[in-house]
């Protein structure tokens, strides 16, 4: 008997909430419920996501527990903080997924210190290709989406961890992205006037939100004592990731060595691809689809381990990443209405 899924939406007039639409209208196994939102309610769907054709006329509702109820499946892409409130009005046999960053930390102080509000707990966290993740995922109601840098980072530097090439001391990470990233409230910064023709660095020096997050994976993936340098740098295109990352070798070991680790941890992974030796990801590859391409070298001269991870932030890093730890927790194919081909050029 076909089993239908229904599917509300809310906060589905930003970025994270269009691309969850996106995906979701791919499906013949779920219908869109209530799309709600707070200071757009009462407008129609299309004067936000005019791609969104087939949802176009629908009217947007306020995100109240009254809207959002009589669904299997509520998706939460509202602004930091926010979430706890909502989800909190939810009931337990409700699967809530948040893309936001409520629910992703362990450590209260940590969120204190990088959000400046109470901790409103820890909920499974939605990466699947994490030890032990895929297991946790099917048994709960409750998932934390991970941010955008923290997937491509943790991604690019799993399998040198998981192996031994690297302890998670002193890794360095530079990551260009886009300003979709950032959501789609005004900012005199993500202006096009100030983006186009232009590359700046933001969130330098350990203070970037998504810092604590990237630690805590090191942390389950055996680094007990990583310490992170991490920049991310805002470029002038609409979405991705291309994350740069490295980190001192823990003993003498040769290119061939870092790609047989890679090769093993990624090779049966249907949504992280290890690229053939000497091409190098790059955003326009992944634009769209829920891959992660990520090549691997080692720098003899300074003793380092080099990855490149490359990743769509809106799909895999946000959306993408979502609905598969959905189909995960419904006990569906994992790889249900995702896809592994970008849109080039």
């Amino acid at each position: 008997m076909h089993m239908t899924t229904k599917i509300a939406v809310a906060g589905c007039t930003g970025y994270a909430g269009g691309e969850i639409l996106r995906l979701l209208l791919q499906r013949d196994d779920v219908e869109i419920g209530a799309l709600t939102a707070k200071s757009s309610a009462g407008s129609r769907l299309g004067q936000h996501h005019q791609h969104l054709a087939p949802l176009f006329d629908r009217v947007v509702l306020d995100t109240t527990a009254e809207n959002l109820a009589g669904h299997d499946v509520v998706f939460l892409a509202l602004p930091h903080g926010t979430s706890a409130e909502v989800a909190a009005q939810l009931g337990d046999d409700v699967l809530v997924i948040d893309s936001g960053a409520d629910f992703r930390l362990e450590d209260a102080d940590a969120w204190q210190h990088f959000y400046g509000t109470e901790h409103a707990g820890t909920w499974p966290y939605g990466l699947p290709e994490l030890p032990g993740q895929r297991a946790a995922l099917a048994t709960t109601k409750r998932i934390a989406v991970p941010g955008c840098f923290p997937t491509t980072v943790t991604l690019a530097l799993a399998p040198a961890l998981q192996a031994g090439l690297v302890d998670g001391h002193d890794v360095v990470v530079v990551a260009p992205t886009g300003p979709s990233g950032a959501g789609k409230s005004l900012k005199p910064h993500l202006l096009g006037s100030e983006l186009m023709g232009s590359a700046s660095a933001y969130g330098v020096g350990g203070v970037h939100r998504h810092v604590p997050e990237m630690l805590q994976n090191f942390r389950k993936l055996g680094a007990t004592d990583a310490t992170l340098c991490f920049t991310p740098v805002l470029v002038p295109m609409s979405r991705g990731i291309l994350a740069t990352v490295t980190a001192p070798l823990a003993a003498p070991t040769t290119a061939e060595a870092a790609r047989e680790a890679y090769e093993q941890a990624y090779g049966d992974e249907p949504f992280v691809h290890l690229l053939p030796e000497r091409l190098w990801p790059q955003t326009q590859s992944v634009l769209g689809s829920n891959h992660v391409h990520v090549q691997v070298t080692v720098d003899e001269a300074a003793n380092r381990l080099v990855v490149v991870a490359a990743l769509d932030n809106l799909t895999k890093g946000t959306a993408g990443g979502a609905i598969q730890s959905m189909n995960l927790a419904l006990g569906l194919p994992e790889t249900l209405g995702l896809t592994t081909w970008g849109v080039a050029p």
